[in-house]
Protein backbone atom coordinates (compact mmCIF):
# COMPACT_ATOMS: atom_id res chain seq x y z
CA UNK A 1 0.00 0.00 0.00
CA UNK A 2 1.23 3.46 -1.32
CA UNK A 3 1.37 6.51 1.85
CA UNK A 4 -1.17 9.54 0.78
CA UNK A 5 2.87 11.52 -0.61
CA UNK A 6 4.52 7.90 -2.35
CA UNK A 7 7.71 8.62 -3.69
CA UNK A 8 7.19 7.10 -7.65
CA UNK A 9 3.76 7.20 -9.43
CA UNK A 10 3.91 4.16 -11.93
CA UNK A 11 1.41 5.55 -14.79
CA UNK A 12 0.71 3.21 -17.53
CA UNK A 13 -2.20 4.89 -20.26
CA UNK A 14 -4.48 1.72 -21.23
CA UNK A 15 -6.73 1.56 -24.08
CA UNK A 16 -8.15 -2.25 -24.32
CA UNK A 17 -5.16 -3.66 -23.09
CA UNK A 18 -6.51 -6.72 -21.03
CA UNK A 19 -4.04 -9.09 -22.56
CA UNK A 20 -1.35 -7.61 -21.10
CA UNK A 21 -2.20 -5.29 -18.45
CA UNK A 22 -1.82 -7.95 -15.10
CA UNK A 23 1.31 -8.66 -16.53
CA UNK A 24 2.70 -5.40 -16.16
CA UNK A 25 1.15 -4.37 -13.14
CA UNK A 26 2.20 -7.40 -11.54
CA UNK A 27 5.85 -6.78 -12.86
CA UNK A 28 5.30 -3.30 -10.98
CA UNK A 29 4.27 -4.58 -7.98
CA UNK A 30 7.05 -6.84 -7.93
CA UNK A 31 9.94 -3.85 -8.76
CA UNK A 32 7.93 -2.11 -5.85
CA UNK A 33 8.49 -4.93 -3.36
CA UNK A 34 12.22 -5.63 -4.35
CA UNK A 35 13.67 -2.05 -4.39
CA UNK A 36 11.57 -1.37 -1.09
CA UNK A 37 9.59 1.84 -3.16
CA UNK A 38 7.12 3.80 -1.58
CA UNK A 39 4.75 3.87 -4.73
CA UNK A 40 1.47 3.74 -6.48
CA UNK A 41 0.19 2.41 -9.53
CA UNK A 42 -2.11 4.38 -12.00
CA UNK A 43 -3.93 3.19 -14.78
CA UNK A 44 -4.95 6.33 -16.80
CA UNK A 45 -7.68 4.20 -19.05
CA UNK A 46 -8.91 5.82 -22.53
CA UNK A 47 -12.23 4.02 -22.59
CA UNK A 48 -11.24 0.72 -22.64
CA UNK A 49 -14.33 -1.66 -23.17
CA UNK A 50 -12.41 -5.33 -23.11
CA UNK A 51 -12.45 -5.35 -18.88
CA UNK A 52 -9.20 -3.41 -18.34
CA UNK A 53 -10.06 -1.53 -15.77
CA UNK A 54 -11.83 -4.34 -13.81
CA UNK A 55 -8.17 -5.84 -14.02
CA UNK A 56 -6.84 -2.75 -12.51
CA UNK A 57 -8.95 -1.94 -9.89
CA UNK A 58 -8.93 -6.18 -8.93
CA UNK A 59 -5.14 -6.05 -8.67
CA UNK A 60 -5.15 -2.66 -6.60
CA UNK A 61 -4.18 -0.02 -8.91
CA UNK A 62 -5.57 3.45 -8.82
CA UNK A 63 -7.98 3.91 -12.04
CA UNK A 64 -7.92 7.19 -13.24
CA UNK A 65 -10.70 7.35 -15.86
CA UNK A 66 -9.72 9.59 -19.29
CA UNK A 67 -12.54 10.98 -21.48
CA UNK A 68 -10.69 12.66 -24.10
CA UNK A 69 -8.71 10.33 -26.45
CA UNK A 70 -5.23 10.09 -27.28
CA UNK A 71 -1.97 8.60 -25.93
CA UNK A 72 -0.91 12.34 -24.68
CA UNK A 73 -4.54 12.89 -23.11
CA UNK A 74 -4.20 9.51 -21.22
CA UNK A 75 -1.11 10.47 -19.93
CA UNK A 76 -1.64 13.93 -18.78
CA UNK A 77 -4.62 12.45 -16.93
CA UNK A 78 -2.06 10.00 -15.06
CA UNK A 79 0.11 12.55 -14.11
CA UNK A 80 -2.55 15.06 -13.07
CA UNK A 81 -3.97 12.34 -10.84
CA UNK A 82 -0.62 11.08 -9.35
CA UNK A 83 0.12 11.80 -5.78
CA UNK A 84 4.35 10.90 -5.90
CA UNK A 85 7.15 12.88 -6.46
CA UNK A 86 8.63 11.05 -9.31
CA UNK A 87 6.14 9.75 -12.96
CA UNK A 88 7.50 6.85 -14.74
CA UNK A 89 5.33 5.92 -17.52
CA UNK A 90 5.63 2.77 -19.46
CA UNK A 91 3.19 1.35 -22.17
CA UNK A 92 0.76 -1.28 -21.01
CA UNK A 93 1.44 -4.31 -23.83
CA UNK A 94 4.17 -5.79 -21.77
CA UNK A 95 7.27 -4.45 -24.15
CA UNK A 96 8.82 -3.43 -21.31
CA UNK A 97 10.29 -3.94 -18.03
CA UNK A 98 9.48 -1.95 -15.73
CA UNK A 99 12.31 -3.74 -13.28
CA UNK A 100 14.39 -1.24 -15.42
CA UNK A 101 12.90 1.75 -14.05
CA UNK A 102 14.23 1.69 -10.83
CA UNK A 103 18.05 3.24 -12.82
CA UNK A 104 15.71 5.92 -13.81
CA UNK A 105 14.37 6.35 -10.10
CA UNK A 106 17.68 6.75 -9.10
CA UNK A 107 18.81 9.28 -11.43
CA UNK A 108 15.86 11.52 -10.76
CA UNK A 109 16.92 11.02 -6.94
CA UNK A 110 20.50 12.23 -8.07
CA UNK A 111 18.80 15.18 -9.33
CA UNK A 112 17.66 14.64 -12.99
CA UNK A 113 14.45 16.28 -14.36
CA UNK A 114 13.92 13.68 -16.79
CA UNK A 115 15.34 10.23 -17.70
CA UNK A 116 14.91 8.44 -20.31
CA UNK A 117 15.09 5.11 -21.68
CA UNK A 118 16.54 3.91 -24.26
CA UNK A 119 16.12 1.25 -26.77
CA UNK A 120 19.24 2.13 -28.96
CA UNK A 121 21.58 1.84 -26.46
CA UNK A 122 19.76 -0.91 -24.75
CA UNK A 123 18.65 -4.77 -26.75
CA UNK A 124 15.62 -4.70 -28.94
CA UNK A 125 14.87 -8.56 -28.73
CA UNK A 126 14.08 -10.13 -32.04
CA UNK A 127 10.81 -9.36 -33.37
CA UNK A 128 10.20 -6.26 -30.65
CA UNK A 129 10.75 -3.41 -32.96
CA UNK A 130 9.35 -3.59 -36.93
CA UNK A 131 12.81 -3.43 -39.31
CA UNK A 132 11.68 0.18 -40.79
CA UNK A 133 11.01 1.31 -37.37
CA UNK A 134 14.16 0.09 -35.83
CA UNK A 135 16.49 1.25 -39.04
CA UNK A 136 14.51 4.03 -40.73
CA UNK A 137 11.53 5.82 -38.19
CA UNK A 138 13.39 5.73 -35.09
CA UNK A 139 17.03 6.64 -36.00
CA UNK A 140 15.74 9.69 -38.18
CA UNK A 141 13.14 11.20 -35.90
CA UNK A 142 15.72 10.79 -33.23
CA UNK A 143 18.38 12.46 -35.57
CA UNK A 144 16.16 15.08 -36.68
CA UNK A 145 15.21 15.87 -32.88
CA UNK A 146 19.37 16.09 -31.62
CA UNK A 147 19.80 18.10 -35.22
CA UNK A 148 16.99 20.81 -34.44
CA UNK A 149 16.72 20.82 -30.34
CA UNK A 150 20.78 19.99 -29.52
CA UNK A 151 19.78 17.85 -26.96
CA UNK A 152 22.04 14.42 -26.53
CA UNK A 153 18.72 12.28 -26.03
CA UNK A 154 19.28 8.72 -28.44
CA UNK A 155 15.71 7.56 -28.57
CA UNK A 156 13.37 10.50 -28.85
CA UNK A 157 10.53 7.89 -28.72
CA UNK A 158 10.76 5.25 -26.20
CA UNK A 159 7.92 4.91 -23.65
CA UNK A 160 9.48 4.00 -20.61
CA UNK A 161 10.80 7.14 -18.88
CA UNK A 162 10.75 9.06 -15.85
CA UNK A 163 10.24 12.39 -14.84
CA UNK A 164 9.84 14.70 -11.49
CA UNK A 165 6.23 15.72 -10.99
CA UNK A 166 7.71 19.70 -10.54
CA UNK A 167 9.33 19.26 -14.06
CA UNK A 168 5.97 18.00 -15.65
CA UNK A 169 3.95 21.09 -13.91
CA UNK A 170 6.95 23.03 -15.52
CA UNK A 171 6.58 21.88 -18.90
CA UNK A 172 2.94 22.84 -19.43
CA UNK A 173 2.35 19.44 -22.24
CA UNK A 174 -0.22 19.70 -24.43
CA UNK A 175 -0.35 17.85 -26.98
CA UNK A 176 -2.52 15.09 -27.06
CA UNK A 177 -1.46 12.06 -29.54
CA UNK A 178 1.74 10.08 -29.98
CA UNK A 179 3.44 13.45 -30.49
CA UNK A 180 3.34 13.76 -26.84
CA UNK A 181 6.61 11.91 -26.61
CA UNK A 182 8.33 14.29 -28.73
CA UNK A 183 7.35 17.66 -26.99
CA UNK A 184 8.11 15.96 -23.52
CA UNK A 185 11.75 15.93 -24.98
CA UNK A 186 11.95 19.39 -27.28
CA UNK A 187 10.51 21.36 -24.07
CA UNK A 188 13.02 19.59 -21.81
CA UNK A 189 15.90 20.10 -23.68
CA UNK A 190 14.61 24.03 -24.54
CA UNK A 191 14.09 25.04 -20.89
CA UNK A 192 17.82 22.98 -19.75
CA UNK A 193 16.38 20.64 -17.80
CA UNK A 194 19.12 18.18 -16.91
CA UNK A 195 18.15 15.15 -19.02
CA UNK A 196 19.27 11.54 -18.23
CA UNK A 197 19.42 8.31 -20.29
CA UNK A 198 19.21 5.10 -19.30
CA UNK A 199 19.66 1.52 -21.57
CA UNK A 200 16.90 -0.45 -21.60
CA UNK A 201 15.39 -4.08 -23.01
CA UNK A 202 12.49 -3.96 -25.71
CA UNK A 203 10.86 -7.13 -25.19
CA UNK A 204 8.00 -8.38 -28.46
CA UNK A 205 4.45 -6.72 -27.51
CA UNK A 206 2.32 -9.01 -25.76
CA UNK A 207 -1.07 -8.13 -27.22
CA UNK A 208 -2.68 -10.31 -30.06
CA UNK A 209 -4.27 -7.80 -32.01
CA UNK A 210 -2.31 -4.74 -33.90
CA UNK A 211 -0.77 -2.11 -31.53
CA UNK A 212 -2.38 1.55 -31.39
CA UNK A 213 0.54 2.90 -33.08
CA UNK A 214 0.70 3.54 -37.05
CA UNK A 215 4.13 3.45 -38.67
CA UNK A 216 3.05 6.12 -41.65
CA UNK A 217 0.94 8.54 -39.88
CA UNK A 218 1.85 8.54 -36.41
CA UNK A 219 5.58 8.75 -37.54
CA UNK A 220 4.52 11.88 -39.20
CA UNK A 221 3.03 13.39 -36.71
CA UNK A 222 5.98 13.25 -34.64
CA UNK A 223 8.20 14.92 -37.40
CA UNK A 224 5.62 17.47 -38.95
CA UNK A 225 5.60 18.31 -34.38
CA UNK A 226 9.30 18.66 -34.44
CA UNK A 227 9.16 20.90 -37.42
CA UNK A 228 6.24 23.09 -36.92
CA UNK A 229 8.44 23.95 -33.52
CA UNK A 230 11.68 24.38 -35.47
CA UNK A 231 10.60 27.29 -37.61
CA UNK A 232 14.34 28.87 -37.59
CA UNK A 233 15.34 25.59 -39.53
CA UNK A 234 12.49 24.76 -41.79
CA UNK A 235 11.02 28.39 -42.44
CA UNK A 236 13.43 31.04 -40.92
CA UNK A 237 16.63 29.98 -42.12
CA UNK A 238 15.66 29.12 -45.13
CA UNK A 239 14.04 31.99 -46.48
CA UNK A 240 16.92 34.09 -45.12
CA UNK A 241 19.02 32.34 -47.56
CA UNK A 242 16.13 32.76 -50.20
CA UNK A 243 15.92 36.36 -49.84
CA UNK A 244 19.38 37.27 -49.79
CA UNK A 245 20.41 35.84 -53.28
CA UNK A 246 16.98 37.18 -54.71
CA UNK A 247 17.90 40.84 -53.04
CA UNK A 248 21.52 40.58 -54.43
CA UNK A 249 20.52 39.24 -58.08
CA UNK A 250 17.76 41.96 -58.18
CA UNK A 251 20.18 44.82 -57.03
CA UNK A 252 23.06 43.79 -59.67
CA UNK A 253 20.77 43.35 -62.28
CA UNK A 254 18.58 46.24 -61.92
CA UNK A 255 21.16 48.75 -63.69
CA UNK A 256 21.52 46.36 -66.62
CA UNK A 257 22.58 42.86 -67.99
CA UNK A 258 25.35 40.80 -65.83
CA UNK A 259 27.69 38.54 -67.83
CA UNK A 260 29.80 36.12 -66.46
CA UNK A 261 31.82 34.48 -68.75
CA UNK A 262 29.93 33.28 -71.65
CA UNK A 263 26.95 33.45 -69.81
CA UNK A 264 24.84 36.47 -69.61
CA UNK A 265 21.99 37.44 -66.83
CA UNK A 266 19.24 39.70 -67.56
CA UNK A 267 15.54 40.12 -67.18
CA UNK A 268 14.68 37.31 -67.25
CA UNK A 269 16.50 36.32 -64.12
CA UNK A 270 15.62 39.35 -62.47
CA UNK A 271 11.76 37.74 -62.68
CA UNK A 272 13.30 34.26 -61.03
CA UNK A 273 15.27 36.65 -58.18
CA UNK A 274 11.93 38.52 -57.44
CA UNK A 275 10.77 35.62 -57.34
CA UNK A 276 13.54 34.29 -54.61
CA UNK A 277 12.61 37.57 -52.50
CA UNK A 278 8.85 37.23 -52.35
CA UNK A 279 8.92 33.42 -51.71
CA UNK A 280 12.25 34.08 -49.21
CA UNK A 281 10.50 36.78 -47.33
CA UNK A 282 7.00 35.21 -46.53
CA UNK A 283 8.69 31.64 -45.65
CA UNK A 284 10.66 34.18 -42.89
CA UNK A 285 7.43 35.71 -42.21
CA UNK A 286 5.69 32.39 -41.45
CA UNK A 287 8.30 31.24 -39.64
CA UNK A 288 8.20 33.99 -37.23
CA UNK A 289 4.16 33.51 -37.15
CA UNK A 290 4.50 29.87 -36.50
CA UNK A 291 7.06 30.19 -33.77
CA UNK A 292 4.74 32.60 -31.88
CA UNK A 293 2.05 30.22 -31.96
CA UNK A 294 3.91 27.80 -30.42
CA UNK A 295 4.78 29.90 -27.46
CA UNK A 296 1.24 31.46 -26.93
CA UNK A 297 -0.27 28.19 -27.42
CA UNK A 298 2.70 26.66 -24.60
CA UNK A 299 2.98 23.63 -27.30
CA UNK A 300 6.73 25.24 -27.91
CA UNK A 301 9.74 26.51 -25.99
CA UNK A 302 9.86 29.69 -24.49
CA UNK A 303 11.30 32.37 -26.39
CA UNK A 304 12.86 35.47 -24.86
CA UNK A 305 13.37 37.28 -27.99
CA UNK A 306 9.56 37.31 -28.42
CA UNK A 307 8.96 40.64 -25.92
CA UNK A 308 11.48 41.96 -27.44
CA UNK A 309 10.31 41.54 -31.23
CA UNK A 310 7.29 42.85 -29.54
CA UNK A 311 8.73 46.07 -28.35
CA UNK A 312 10.55 47.24 -31.34
CA UNK A 313 8.19 45.47 -34.54
CA UNK A 314 4.46 47.42 -33.36
CA UNK A 315 1.25 46.88 -35.69
CA UNK A 316 1.54 50.13 -36.00
CA UNK A 317 5.48 50.52 -37.19
CA UNK A 318 4.78 47.23 -39.47
CA UNK A 319 1.49 49.39 -41.21
CA UNK A 320 3.95 52.38 -41.96
CA UNK A 321 6.68 50.00 -43.04
CA UNK A 322 4.35 47.65 -45.32
CA UNK A 323 2.32 50.98 -46.28
CA UNK A 324 6.24 52.70 -47.81
CA UNK A 325 7.28 49.55 -49.42
CA UNK A 326 3.93 49.31 -51.47
CA UNK A 327 3.81 52.85 -52.21
CA UNK A 328 7.40 52.44 -53.60
CA UNK A 329 6.61 49.59 -55.84
CA UNK A 330 3.88 51.20 -57.34
CA UNK A 331 5.65 54.25 -57.56
CA UNK A 332 8.52 52.27 -59.94
CA UNK A 333 5.72 50.78 -61.79
CA UNK A 334 4.06 54.08 -62.64
CA UNK A 335 6.88 55.72 -63.65
CA UNK A 336 7.16 52.72 -65.88
CA UNK A 337 3.40 53.12 -67.39
CA UNK A 338 4.16 56.77 -67.76
CA UNK A 339 7.26 56.20 -70.16
CA UNK A 340 5.19 53.62 -71.76
CA UNK A 341 2.23 56.53 -72.25
CA UNK A 342 4.96 58.66 -73.33
CA UNK A 343 5.71 56.36 -75.75
CA UNK A 344 2.43 56.43 -77.39
CA UNK A 345 1.70 52.75 -75.53
CA UNK A 346 3.19 50.82 -78.43
CA UNK A 347 6.18 48.10 -77.95
CA UNK A 348 8.56 48.97 -76.20
CA UNK A 349 12.28 47.18 -75.40
CA UNK A 350 11.45 44.97 -72.31
CA UNK A 351 15.55 44.75 -71.55
CA UNK A 352 15.23 48.04 -70.19
CA UNK A 353 11.78 49.11 -69.44
CA UNK A 354 11.04 45.64 -67.59
CA UNK A 355 13.92 46.38 -64.66
CA UNK A 356 11.92 49.02 -62.62
CA UNK A 357 8.70 47.14 -63.38
CA UNK A 358 10.22 43.82 -61.60
CA UNK A 359 11.80 45.71 -59.12
CA UNK A 360 8.08 47.48 -58.58
CA UNK A 361 5.85 44.81 -58.21
CA UNK A 362 8.76 42.98 -55.49
CA UNK A 363 8.57 45.82 -53.90
CA UNK A 364 4.75 46.13 -53.69
CA UNK A 365 4.45 42.29 -53.10
CA UNK A 366 6.69 42.07 -49.68
CA UNK A 367 5.22 45.74 -48.94
CA UNK A 368 1.56 44.25 -49.07
CA UNK A 369 2.94 40.69 -47.34
CA UNK A 370 4.58 43.15 -44.06
CA UNK A 371 0.94 44.88 -43.81
CA UNK A 372 -0.33 41.34 -43.65
CA UNK A 373 1.90 39.85 -41.30
CA UNK A 374 2.08 42.64 -38.99
CA UNK A 375 -2.04 41.98 -38.63
CA UNK A 376 -1.28 38.50 -38.02
CA UNK A 377 1.80 39.11 -35.32
CA UNK A 378 -1.01 41.43 -33.62
CA UNK A 379 -3.76 38.94 -33.21
CA UNK A 380 -1.09 36.04 -32.12
CA UNK A 381 1.03 38.23 -29.99
CA UNK A 382 -2.35 39.08 -27.76
CA UNK A 383 -1.99 37.88 -24.58
CA UNK A 384 -4.98 35.88 -23.06
CA UNK A 385 -5.89 34.65 -19.36
CA UNK A 386 -5.97 31.48 -18.93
Amino acid sequence: MASDSPEVSFVLPCLDEAETLEPCIRTIQQCITDANLDAEIIVADNGSSDGSREIATRLGARLVEVSDRGYGNALMGGFDAARGRFLIMGDADESYDFAEAFPMIEGLRAGADLVMGSRMQGRIEPGAMPWLHRWLGNPVLSFVGRLLFRTPVSDFHCGLRGLTKKAYRQLGLRTSGMEFASEMVVKAAARGLQIGEVPITLRPDGRSRAPHLQTWRDGWRHLRFMMVLSPRWTLFAPGLVLTALGVAALGALSLGPVVIGSVSFDVHTMVVASLLVIVGYQAVGIGIAARIFAVEEEIGPAAPWMRNLFDIFTLERGIVAGALLTLLGVGLIGTAAAGWADAGFGPLDPRVTLRPVIVGATLAGTGVQTLALSFVYSMLGIRRKR
